[in-house]
């Protein structure tokens, strides 16, 4: 009796599952019939902006369902917002300034002829260059780069908050598809569909990108001279100025209150406000507006003009603070004289790549040995602390190392 009881209740479990797995085959076929539906709708609207019938068949050809990854990552809204300590650990480091003058030297032709051309540093370059793609490096990942066509149809498909965007970008991305730029299977891009070395959206691709190999194309994918001279016509036409600087490192007087807004450099000196390697400012006349990202704790900074172009590219303030950091360090400036308001002692780059190591090897850490603290070594810090029995608070510093050594 008991046997057979059992037979009964896995055969209703088995056609249980069957039916929940014919739901979703269903569902999932149901949705690739509604995106391929949308492509062919789709295509009329593309015609109608000038692409022609091959250009349009040729972008989606074996397109066939939605890219799911690209719906993930739209969805996903990270609840951490990083320290300003490390967003910028993760961007101004050992590593990336070594590689920024590594490349200044074998660019050194090029970065001549685009400088002179478009005005714009060599260094800003350098660090815009780092900090879209670290140096090319991320064009070689293949779970990063995706087909544009494909993702941006993925967006206007099933994302309604991006799906007037999506739309947008496709259309350009078609026509440069259409000019012959780039062909079809070069056509790649992150899931939101910024394109290239220097991560241009079609649309800005469009507007601003520049054949500088003079080999008939204007390719940001596979030619460093040509990414890196479009992200100097970006910055000349939004009104980079050329030998300026993006701001200075100032410290300010205790206990004093700041007005908001912009005023010249001499003002804020009459105030009170200096440089912090005690220089005196070059151009007093200049206007410039007073940024604390870290609080009166930490460096303070008097941003002028250039750094308001910068935010044209990524209208970020802390975007734009890193990549005027990193070409100072590039250019061998040195960093800064007040540091930021960490709650540790500081690793190097090389230590915290053997702190994940470490981590990884004891079972808490299975991401990249890359040096950058994101979520999955701060989950990871904090489950090794908690077995030790201190404060999991997740920060990459000195102790935690040592005590990783000791393990």
């Amino acid at each position: 009796m008991f046997a057979q009881r059992a037979r009964k209740a896995l055969t209703a479990c088995r056609l249980s599952l069957a039916a929940i797995l014919i739901a979703v085959s269903t569902s999932h076929a149901m949705a690739d019939a509604g995106f391929q539906r949308w492509i062919a709708e789709f295509r009329q609207v593309a015609l109608q902006n000038g692409i022609s019938p091959a250009t349009y068949d040729r972008a989606f050809r074996g397109v066939t369902a939605p890219d799911p990854e690209v719906l993930e990552k739209a969805r996903y809204q990270p609840e951490f917002r990083a320290a300003p300590w490390e967003y910028f650990d993760n961007r101004v480091n050992e590593l990336t300034v070594a590689n920024g003058r590594r490349m200044a030297q074998q660019l050194r032709p090029w970065l001549d002829r685009i400088e002179s051309q478009f005005g714009v540093s060599r260094y800003i370059l350098l660090a815009i260059w780092s900090m879209e793609s670290n140096y090319g490096e991320i064009l070689k990942n293949e779970k990063v780069m995706r087909s544009v066509p494909r993702s941006l149809a993925t967006l206007a498909y099933g994302d309604p908050k991006r799906a007037k965007f999506a739309r947008t970008q496709l259309l350009a991305a078609l026509k440069i598809l259409q000019t012959g730029d780039i062909d079809v299977g070069h056509l790649s891009g992150s899931w939101a569909g910024a394109m290239g070395h220097t991560q241009f959206i079609p649309t800005s691709y469009q507007a601003y990108a520049v054949d500088m190999d003079r080999d008939g194309r204007r390719d940001i994918w596979n030619s460093v001279p040509d990414a890196l001279a479009t992200a100097a016509n970006l910055l000349r036409k939004n009104g980079w100025r050329s030998s300026e600087t993006w701001g200075y490192e100032v410290v300010l007087p205790e206990g004093r209150k700041f007005p908001s807004g912009s005023m010249p450099l001499n003002k804020w000196a009459s105030i009170g406000v200096v440089r912090a390697n005690g220089k005196p400012f070059p151009r007093g006349g200049d206007n410039a507006e007073l940024k604390v990202p870290d609080g009166r704790a930490g460096p303070a900074f008097l941003m002028t003009k250039n750094f308001f172009v910068l935010k044209r590219y990524n209208n970020a303030d802390t975007y734009a603070l890193a990549v005027g950091l990193l070409a100072d360090a590039i250019a061998g400036h040195g960093g800064l004289v007040r540091d930021w308001n960490r709650p540790f002692e500081r690793l190097s780059m090389t230590e915290t790549q053997e702190l994940q190591q470490r981590l990884g090897a004891l079972g808490y850490y299975s991401g990249p040995v890359d040096g950058k603290i994101g979520s999955g070594s701060r989950d990871a810090i904090r489950a090794f602390q908690q077995r030790l029995g201190v404060a999991p608070d997740g920060h990459p510093s000195k102790d935690v190392l040592r005590r990783l050594r000791g393990q």
